[in-house]
């Protein structure tokens, strides 16, 4: 298994290392994620946690799909 410790991109750095997997998530959409997805991907993220069934890793699969499925029809994830 492979572990990714830190995140570089054009919007910022995460450093996940020691990080739950909440706390990692956390981390990159507030240092990596680009600024036009950033409040979507926090809203996504607040759902997951209070919906999800698994807590671990909240995941809600039908709406992270459909940023994939946006993508396909539309050629942009953007709403």
């Amino acid at each position: 298994m492979q572990d990714v410790q830190v995140i570089v991109t054009e919007q910022g750095l995460a450093d996940l290392r020691c990080c739950s997997p909440k706390q990692r998530a956390e981390n990159v959409i507030n240092n990596c994620a680009h600024p036009d997805f950033r409040a979507g991907l926090l809203e996504y993220y607040k759902k997951a946690k209070a919906t999800a069934y698994g807590q671990h890793t909240p995941v809600v699969l039908d709406e992270a799909l459909s940023w994939h499925s946006r993508f396909v029809k539309t050629g942009s994830m953007r709403a």
